[in-house]
């Protein structure tokens, strides 16, 4: 049996194969295909049981498949793989575009929301059908029967090109390698950096060190190396990455200006003004004029602090380093000396408390104290043997399972992100668990040494096991609303960012470290430079960030294709307007957005700042609690969190949610003094 077609459990990691994916998928296409046509027949009546669910039934089948290779096209993206994603992406694109674009399929839908049974359904079923209806119309399907084959080629174009933007990213970070003979080159570098950079040149049969452009290996380089040239070369490399600095085939601009151009050619077609209308039509934000403001309104409370924080550090680079001027990369560098100089402890310093295990353990407890679970190793087949299992228990029932895939590998792309195996919902014989992936790119171990993490590796680590949480702890019996789906893409960070803040709380760190050599925890010292350093040079961050944002939103709602203008000339204008620090003319940050040109984040990079708002006063409420009972592990507020936020995923309005569990709109003040701008709130 072809184990894509095995839904009787886990995924079979140890069985699938790449030769495995056409036939399951095209299998899976073709019944999705005829149970359509047995649906749009008039005999089928249109109320839940006869149409929706047997719809719900087949898409996940044809989701969970497809969403196997998916996941195996991120993760060990090896020539096989590619091929056989590659090879099927365009029929799957192509199916869900003419799906979205079915008359018959709409007019079954407007006719079930238009009867009599829709006002007998649960709330859930009444927000899936009205999810339903809006995306038909974002599909095309209210376009003339002339005008939609072209809209389905924009789909499978668009697809297409996603996935080679992020081949490209990848196939560029791996191509470029920088090689050190000379020990002293290497001064200032952390001592497990170094044992890394031996082991991937030992890997490669050389001697020496070897830096690659992956995380775990340049982050390192460009925060700690002395050797200034090192860190100039691998800036460049890193900051040009699939542009037209390197290999034709490898280059993105092409790809962005024709993703840009389809994207508005879908928005014209649809009715709407620009591409930013399209992406917020599922989003809370009302319009891109109000994303605008918002960023632009954070911005202006940033500067100030931003401003400061750049005098400081290029002030400091001249008096103690003798250094005339800063380069984009000297600043990660500069910076961390002032951090040491004014707070007296290092990121390394840091890490070296983080062992892996005692981390886990860590994180775990935070989950068990917050939400009434348990967690516990658990069995399955997986895709590389670092990849590790477990299952959430809750009044001793299972009621999910997650991967966790950690570590950084060639075959992997870049950053971290989580996703899901299987969804929540209500089958014959009860509940459908559900399980997710949970995928990072830290340094891995290095002989017999455990893995360290940085605190900012912690800090991701907590922020993907939010998004995990909000996928795992869902109590909503309806796929389409189960979890994360159906949340708007500006909330659905809320529950990512809020985990972040337990990462600087004593009695959550205290709890989980452990030197690496010596196995004493966190001294309380420590601990306390680390919390008065958190808001270092968090004006720029803040800054960066709303940069990034801000070039987004413009570049889908201002930037009119084959007008003139380039996409880098309104990044030019967007940096002028809110940046602080501008990095040298032939840095090519656009060529490797992948959140916005080979993920969803089109139009929507916003969010994480829109949603740090929402988690920002949902996690004060947990400070408020610990005011009274003493921790913000307070198990009353975080059954609460669970219950209005958390298990309801998208059964209902995320601001509903929100205002169920704190009682009131957000407020941004939370957020502004976790940044340390609190007069400004």
């Amino acid at each position: 049996m072809n184990p894509l077609l095995d839904f009787s459990g886990l995924p079979r990691f140890d069985a699938v194969q790449p030769e495995h994916v056409t036939p399951a998928i095209r299998q899976l296409l073709d019944e999705n295909r005829a149970l359509i046509e047995r649906l749009i027949a008039a005999e089928t009546a249109a109320n839940w049981d006869a149409f929706v669910q047997p719809m719900l039934d087949a898409g996940e089948r044809l989701s969970r498949a497809w969403g196997i290779v998916g996941h195996l096209h991120s993760v060990n993206d090896v020539p096989p793989w590619r091929e056989a994603y590659n090879a099927m992406l365009p029929e799957v694109s192509g199916f869900y575009a003419d799906l979205g674009q079915n008359l018959a399929l709409f007019a079954k839908y407007k006719a079930l929301a238009a009867g009599p049974e829709f006002a007998t359904l649960s709330a859930p079923r009444r927000r899936v059908i009205e999810n339903e209806l809006r995306d038909f119309r974002l599909s095309g399907a209210e376009l003339p029967e002339d005008r939609k084959p072209r809209f389905k080629e924009i789909q499978e174009e668009l697809s297409a090109l996603g996935a080679k933007f992020s081949e490209n990213v990848l196939d560029a970070t791996n191509a470029h390698a920088e090689w050190v003979e000379n020990e002293a080159d290497l001064a200032g570098l952390p001592e497990d950096a170094k044992r890394a950079a031996r082991a991937a040149a030992e890997k490669d049969g050389r001697a020496g060190w070897k830096f690659t452009l992956h995380a775990p290996s340049y982050i390192p380089v460009l925060q700690f190396c002395d050797n200034r040239s090192l860190r100039a070369r691998m800036y460049r490399a890193y900051a040009t990455r699939a542009s037209e600095f390197g290999p034709a085939e490898r280059d993105n601009g092409p790809l962005i200006e024709r993703l840009l151009a389809l994207r508005h050619e879908e928005a014209q077609m649809l009715g709407y003004a620009n591409f930013a209308q399209v992406s917020l039509a599922t989003k809370m934000a009302d319009s891109p004029q109000q994303v605008a403001a918002f960023q632009r309104d954070m911005a202006k409370k940033a500067r100030p602090f931003a401003e400061r924080d750049v005098n400081e550090l290029r002030e400091f680079a001249r008096q103690e380093l003798g250094m005339a001027t800063l380069e984009s990369w000297d600043l990660s560098w500069a910076a961390e000396k002032l951090k040491q100089q004014r707070y007296s402890f290092s990121d390394d310093e840091v890490k070296q408390y983080f062992p892996e295990p005692k981390v886990l353990a860590g994180l775990f407890r935070v989950i068990e104290s917050l939400f009434a679970v348990k967690l516990a190793p658990d069995t399955a087949p997986v895709w590389h043997p670092s990849v590790r299992f477990f299952r959430i228990e809750r009044e001793g029932k299972l009621i999910g399972q997650f991967y966790l895939d950690l570590y950084a590998r060639e075959t992997k792309r870049g950053g971290a992100w989580m996703d899901e195996a299987i969804t929540r919902r209500r089958i014959l014989g009860g509940v459908q668990t559900p399980v997710a992936y949970l995928n990072c790119n830290f340094p891995s171990p290095v002989g017999d040494k455990e893995a360290t993490f940085s605190h900012d590796d912690v800090i991701t680590l907590f922020h993907e096991c939010g998004h995990g949480l909000h996928h795992l702890l869902t109590q909503v019996d309806e796929l389409p609303v189960s979890g994360i789906h159906g949340v708007e893409w500006d909330a659905v960070e809320l529950p990512s960012q809020f985990m972040e803040n337990f990462c600087w709380e004593w009695d959550v760190l205290s709890g989980m470290t452990g030197h690496a050599e010596t196995g004493a925890p966190l001294p309380r010292a420590l601990y306390e430079k680390m919390i008065a350093a958190k808001n270092f040079q968090s004006g720029l961050q803040i800054l960066r960030q709303i940069e990034f944002g801000l070039f987004d939103l413009l570049l889908h709602c201002e930037l009119v294709p084959g007008a003139g203008r380039s996409f880098m000339d309104l990044l030019a204008a967007v940096r002028s307007e809110v940046a602080v620090l501008l990095p040298p003319e032939w840095n090519r940050f656009p060529h490797s957005f992948s959140h916005i040109f080979g993920g969803g984040y089109a139009a929507g990079y916003y969010s994480y700042k829109w949603a740090e708002v929402l988690s920002a006063d949902a996690y004060a409420a947990f400070e408020e609690a610990a005011k009274t009972g003493g921790s913000t592990l307070d198990a009353a507020t975080g059954e609460r969190f669970w219950r209005e936020i958390l298990s309801v995923g998208g059964s209902r309005p995320a601001l509903e949610s929100f205002k169920a569990f704190r009682g009131r709109e957000p407020q941004p003040d939370a957020l502004l003094r976790h940044n340390g701008m609190a007069e400004h709130a």
